[in-house]
């Protein structure tokens, strides 16, 4: 046995080798601290000029931008007819610039004749699959005016095969679908859109009329984050500044987000507790503005009433909102067992965490609503059963009544947010895991040790435990390395001679690999391109890895890349497209 051990011990160390960055990397269920990857994919249709006269639209998608955290939040954006028309590929918002180029995105989007929502999600989901990061929250958007308008050589029965095939690899992927449909005409199917959102645990929201879809966007906000718009009070502008309070109901709001829609320009100022006029914007209060609304993000902001001015053109109506964004979570202390009797009666306990510790802010229970939600998984029925708030935690006990499986969480409902426990199953049967047969033991031969060829098995398994383990962990490291410096990026057409203006993409916003067609943001004219992949190199190098009938080119020769090539600080290649009269040069730069 000390033989065993001795061959063990290495291998109990790698698994913990494996397992301890991925445990590092996955965020507790319900933490709304995770950053999002969404994608806003709109129906470009000629018929939106319409529905959607003033463009609330784009400003409804610019707002849900600037919702976004100030930090590490990532948003790309489809805009697809029957087609994709134009495509921006996830983008890592470290920066007020990055907002910005985001909301220019979205204010050039053109328009197309047809309709087809399964190019829609379709796409999306694409976008999702090459460029989301492990621990983040993903989400897709998706908004339209109307039913499907397919051109020549597209069926219907296509389409929803398309639909259906995009469907489950959300559901496959646990994305999540939010649909808006604008049914300014009145003949909205809203069945599909419903369903879309349904089988992908999202939620559908239906509007008569587009003025709705800015409030529509923040519930989507706040709903993916289990968090709750809270309406503040609105008024009828008399052109002077009028008071709105704004309460901070803790200590543990990372950000208060203020929505103010208006359809014409307002002035704000903004008082903390202490009366104390703030910098309107500053480092702590972030402020936007649009045609169809104007928004606070204040970081940070101390417990209290806070003063809000608002002063808005005479007789414009103006609605305000609130949404808090926290650093809290929701844990349910260890069960003393998971396998029961019926009538057994179970003790749970819960409490609040903020920034990984138990929150010490008594506030945070007041007013909160708690139960017990224990589902029967043997006939599928719900039960909730309310528990006891205290001021450091949750309490209460339940019974189970039959000998079935069980599966339970923990609910906690305030005035401004909604969190629940990951489930834990638990089971009542008479053949529960405390009850299964313990394996029968290895035969000994007469002097009492295990025989040769046991011993053979027992190493020879270790020996490809060990290989598999390794395996994986270089798997996992290759795959999550990590990129230094940027590549600059410059897109020439051949037959004008004309250049785009250097782009300049930072590298460490990926892990493991990213495409070429990733950089030039998914452009379909450039889709040839998805199969060029550069990778960490050695020495904070890059490998260019060229698997298409594309040239590349180093110093005016052939740059051959197809087993993967080193590419060193300062080196500029450029690849010849063959899909289009197009060259792209590539600098890379430390």
């Amino acid at each position: 046995m000390k033989i065993i051990k001795v061959l063990l011990r290495p291998v109990a160390a790698l698994l913990l080798a494996v397992l301890m960055p991925l445990q590092a990397a996955a965020a507790p269920a319900g933490a709304v601290d995770m950053k999002m990857d969404a994608v806003l994919s709109v129906d470009v249709s000629t018929s939106m000029n319409e529905s959607d006269v003033n463009k609330v639209s784009n400003e409804a998608m610019k707002m849900f931008v600037d919702m976004a955290s100030v930090q590490g939040d990532k948003i790309g954006i489809v805009a697809y007819t029957d087609q994709v028309m134009r495509e921006k590929a996830l983008l890592t918002i470290n920066s007020a610039a990055d907002k910005q180029d985001l909301k220019s995105f979205i204010d050039k989007l053109s328009k197309g004749p047809y309709t087809d929502i399964a190019v829609g999600v379709s796409e999306a989901v694409k976008v999702l699959e090459s460029g989301t990061e492990q621990g983040h929250v993903p989400l897709i958007v998706l908004m339209t005016d109307g039913n499907n308008s397919l051109n020549v050589g597209r069926t219907q029965q296509q389409s929803d095969q398309e639909l259906a095939d995009a469907i489950k690899k959300a559901q496959d992927k646990g994305i999540p679908i939010y649909t808006i449909g604008l049914n300014a005409d009145g003949k909205l199917n809203k069945a599909v859109l419903e369903r879309i959102s349904h089988e992908t645990k999202g939620k559908s929201f239906i509007t008569s009329t587009a003025d709705n879809l800015p409030q529509i966007l923040s519930e989507i906000y706040a709903n993916h984050f289990k968090l709750k718009v809270v309406p503040l009070t609105g008024f009828v502008a008399n052109g002077q500044f009028q008071d709105v309070t704004v309460s901070i109901p803790n200590a543990s709001v990372q950000e208060a987000n203020i929505s103010i829609m208006s359809s014409k320009p307002v002035e704000v100022k903004l008082f903390d507790p202490s009366g104390k006029e703030q910098k309107v914007p500053s480092d702590r209060v972030v402020y936007t503005a649009s045609s169809a609304y104007s928004l606070l993000k204040v970081l940070t902001p101390a417990q209290g009433d806070w003063k809000l001015q608002v002063k808005g053109v005479q007789k414009e109506k103006i609605n305000i909102n609130l949404v808090y964004n926290y650093d809290l979570q929701l844990v349910m202390e260890p069960l003393a067992s998971t396998t029961l009797k019926p009538g057994d009666e179970v003790q749970v306990k819960a409490y609040l965490q903020t920034a990984g510790q138990k929150t010490a802010d008594a506030d945070l229970y007041k007013g909160l609503k708690a139960s017990a939600v224990l589902t029967d998984l043997d006939t599928k029925k719900t039960e909730e059963k309310p528990l006891t708030i205290g001021a450091q935690g949750i309490a209460g006990s339940f019974k189970v009544a039959d000998a079935h499986d069980y599966e339970l969480k923990i609910k906690a409902e305030g005035a401004n947010f909604l969190r629940e426990t990951p489930p834990v199953k638990l089971t009542a049967k008479s053949g529960g895991a405390a009850s299964k047969p313990a394996p029968e033991p290895a035969k000994e031969t007469a002097e009492g040790s295990l025989s040769p060829t046991v011993w053979a098995a027992i190493i020879a398994g270790v020996l490809v435990l060990a290989g598999a383990v390794l395996y994986a962990l270089s798997a996992y490291r290759k795959a999550n390395k990590g990129f230094v410096g940027q590549l600059v990026i410059e897109v020439k057409d051949e037959d004008t001679g004309e250049r785009t203006n250097p782009q300049y993409r930072k590298l460490n916003a990926f892990k493991g690999k990213v495409t070429l067609h990733q950089l030039l943001q998914l452009a379909p004219e450039f889709a040839e391109t998805k199969d060029i992949v550069f990778r960490p190199g050695p020495n904070d190098t890059v490998l260019l890895h060229n698997a298409t009938p594309c040239v590349v080119e180093k110093g005016g020769r052939v740059f051959d890349a197809a087993k993967g090539k080193e590419i060193r600080a300062n080196d500029r290649i450029k690849i010849a497209l063959q899909n289009v009269n197009k060259s792209i040069s590539v600098e890379y730069l430390k």
